[in-house]
């Protein structure tokens, strides 16, 4: 079992910045892969940004430029900062873990955290 709990999320400005946290019951660097999704109304969760188990990261094309994931290993914490705040990036953000037990995959999520972006 991995727990996650998220905290950071809220309203900013469009062009602002927010940064969240996702801190992980255990060692992340076991973790097959690690990063954020996001789910705005009406629309399907979708990818972020995400360490993979080869320690490279992943982005979503919208949030290339804007967005930074990175982790502190000693912590067991993985952040996003975002930067350059759209309106468009209002949605609930999940912190998510990846975990293989022999030859299965388990997904882990957070209880989510709102970000709103006001123009």
């Amino acid at each position: 079992q991995v727990q996650l709990v998220e905290s950071g999320g809220g309203l900013a400005q469009a062009g602002g910045s927010l940064k969240l946290s996702c801190a992980a019951s255990r060692d992340i660097f076991s973790m097959n892969a690690m990063g954020w999704y996001r789910q705005a109304p009406g629309k399907q969760r979708e990818l972020v940004a995400v360490f993979t188990s080869g320690g490279s990261t992943n982005y979503a094309d919208s949030v290339k430029g804007r967005f930074t994931i990175f982790r502190d290993n000693a912590e067991n914490t993985v952040y996003l900062q975002m930067n350059s705040l759209k309106p468009e990036d209002t949605a609930v953000y999940y912190c998510n873990a990846r975990l293989q037990r022999g030859s299965i995959l388990y997904d882990y999520w957070g209880q989510g955290t709102q970000v709103t972006v006001s123009s």
